[in-house]
Parts: C-alpha cells; structure tokens; sequence
C-alpha cells in the first residue's frame, strides 16, 4: 500500500474515533439532562403531589371546623330551643297550677239568696245599637277576689278583666292590701238581700242613716283609695229602696266614685234613682257562672259577645270559681271579635 493511501486511512480512522467520542460526549450529556430531568420531574412530582396534599388536608380542616361551628350553633339554637319550650311549658304549668290553686266559695247563686229569685233577674236592653267603627266593647268583672290564688289565677289569664275586691274582713285581712297593687280595681260592696245567711261584716242596710252610709264609704275610700267603680254585693233588698239608694249614691258622688248595679233583683230602684242624679245607668248584662258548669259558663261567655256585637257594649259578671276561670282561659279565641276592656273604658 502506497504512503499517501495509508496516511488517508489514518486521518479516515481519527476522524470517525473523533466524531465517536463526539457522539459519546453528546449521549452522555442527552442522558444527564434525561436523568436529571427525570429526577426533576419525580422531585416537582412529588411536591406537587405533596402541596396538593397538604390544600386537601387544610380545605377537610376548614370544612371540619365550618362542620363543627355549623354543629355548635345547631346545638346552640337547640339548647336555647329547648329553653323556651322548657319556659312556654313551665308558664303553662303555672297558669294551670294557679287556676288549681282557687279556693272553693259558695257558688254565684249567693247574689239571689231568695226563692222567688233562683234566676238571675233579666237585664235592660239598650234601646239603640252603640257600635263605633271600632270593634264592640265588652267588660268583664270578676266579683268576689278577696284572697291571692285568686289574683294569680286571673293574671294568669292575661286578659284584660276588672276584679272587683271584697272588703277585708277577718276571713280576708288583705284584701285592700291586694287590691293596693292593681293599677286598676272596683270595689264589691256588700248591701243588704232580701234573704241571705251567710252576709258579710258591715253590710250596708237600708235602715243606716245618710251618716252611717257616708261614713262607710269614706271607709272605703280610704282603704281602697284608686277606687273608682263599686258594685254591690248581693242587695237584692237594698237596692230595690229608692230612699237608701239616694243615701247611698250622694255619698258615691261626693267621693267620685260610679255604682254600677250587679243587677240582683228585678225590683232594683237603680235606674230611677240615677235618672233622678243626672248618671248614665250602667248595669251587667251576663252573669257567667249563676251555674258553675264549665260548658254553661261557656255559653255565657258567647252571649256576651253576641250582646257586644248587637248593642256595641256588654257588661258581663263572673266570680273566681275554677269553671270560670278554666272557661275564659279556653275561650280566649272567641275574644278576637270583640274589645276586651276594663270597666272605665266602657262607655
């Protein structure tokens, strides 16, 4: 082989080792950058995979914690929940435990002791209808509150009732002490019947002089001294006297006190003797519980609205008997057609 054909040979083999180690050198750094790219990615994997991880875990902790805030306010308003029935029911149980707390007392069939006077004596119907645009009005009185179950049981109620209170005696010391915290009363003064047994202290007679009279209801008057209403209790025998009934509402006047006739005799001279006066006669329409059977009572009740709604106004009469006190309590709906207000506010 010539010279110059073995140095071409040569310089062909450096050549090719040249561009071999070339290509090594390029796979080599190709293979780096693959690994390390390789690893890079496994690493940024991994991190992302990992922050990924930790968003969740702090996304489920503050849905946790909404979970628990969303639990504790349910159980909150659960609790306070509970708390108001446990009071709406607690408030139940002593209305009704008021109502049960009401002393028995001889029945409202006292106020007509006589025979000839077993039926309540028929009211006086108002000649024209009264009604106003506003809803008719009806007033109800509760005679005979002497004692503080009685009070409680009426409160109890939460109906807007005029008590009438018994003057104090040596059964019922506080009654004028009772009467003390009312912002609102009437006075049940004890008058003469025509037949009674069981008559209060100090009834006034028809043969008191007009100085016995007025000394009693200056008495009155001073344990009761926001009276402004009296009615009498029984009377069927006082006020069926023209001439004690003139005695009796001079001494009312001069005290500005009102008499409003319970209405215990058909022969009562009330009428009379207020037209003789210049007064309006005001005067019940409804006994309640002349028969203390709740279904009666109830009855009673719908007269008096049926009156309100006919004549404008109606005045009704019960006493704190359990019945009476259970029947308005259950009747509470029928009062949504009329104005249940106090005596004062009647005419």
């Amino acid at each position: 082989m010539s010279k110059r054909t073995k140095t071409t040979t040569q310089n062909k083999s450096k050549i090719l080792k040249a561009i071999a180690w070339v290509l090594a050198v390029i796979a080599l750094v190709m293979a780096s950058i693959t690994i390390g790219y390789l690893l890079g990615y496994d690493k940024a994997s991994s991190e992302i995979t990992k922050k990924e991880k930790i968003k969740e875990q702090n996304k489920l902790a503050v849905l946790q914690k909404k979970e628990q805030k969303s639990t504790l306010k349910k159980e909150t308003v659960n609790t306070r929940l509970k708390e108001v029935l446990k009071k709406e029911t607690a408030k139940k149980e002593t209305k009704k435990k008021d109502i049960l707390k009401v002393k028995s007392y001889g029945g409202a069939s006292h106020e007509y002791a006589a025979s000839s006077l077993a039926k309540p004596p028929e009211r006086v119907k108002r000649k024209a209808k009264q009604i106003s645009s506003n809803k008719p009005k009806l007033a109800i009185i509760i005679d005979d509150v002497s004692v503080k179950s009685q009070v409680n049981a009426i409160h109890s109620l939460g109906l807007n009732l005029t008590m009438s209170f018994l003057p104090p005696s040596a059964a019922r010391p506080k009654s004028a002490k009772l009467a003390s915290k009312e912002d609102f009363y009437m006075v049940h003064l004890p008058m003469e019947a025509q037949n009674y047994s069981a008559e209060e202290p100090n009834t006034l007679r028809i043969t008191h002089s007009q100085s016995q009279i007025s000394s009693r209801v200056q008495e009155i008057k001073k344990l009761f001294p926001k009276v402004r209403y009296i009615n009498n209790h029984t009377g069927s025998k006082y006020t069926s006297s023209e001439i004690a009934m003139n005695r009796l509402i001079m001494a009312l006047n001069a005290n500005n006190i009102s008499f409003i006739d319970s209405r215990t005799t058909a022969q009562t001279k009330v009428p009379k003797v207020m037209k003789n006066f210049g007064l309006k006669y005001v005067a019940r329409d409804i006994f309640l519980d002349h028969h203390m059977d709740k279904p009666y009572i109830m009855s009673q009740i719908k007269r008096a609205i049926k009156i309100a709604k006919a004549e404008g106004i109606a005045i009704a009469i019960g006493h704190p008997h359990k019945n009476t006190i259970l029947a308005l309590y259950e009747s509470k709906k029928l009062f949504k057609d009329v104005d249940l207000v106090l005596i004062n506010k009647i005419y």
